[in-house]
């Protein structure tokens, strides 16, 4: 695998994280339990928070030139 393949692949996962974890949210709010529905938010929210670190990084990746030429 390359590493454009690597980075592709690794987007493609964080798309389909971010999109489900927009679901966890809502859904929540419907538990009736105020204490669990306030720690699964924060859950989330740390959550998303490690995903956009990943995603940034791609992008730090992504920018760097790998050339030797000066």
């Amino acid at each position: 695998m390359t590493r454009e393949e690597a980075i592709t692949k690794i987007e493609a996962a964080c798309k389909t994280i971010a999109l489900e974890m927009m679901k966890i949210t809502p859904a929540a709010r419907h538990l009736g339990d105020e204490v669990t529905t306030g720690d699964i938010v924060k859950a989330s929210y740390q959550l998303t928070i490690e995903l956009e670190v990943i995603k940034k990084k791609l992008i730090q990746l992504k920018g760097r030139d790998d050339s030797t030429l000066l």
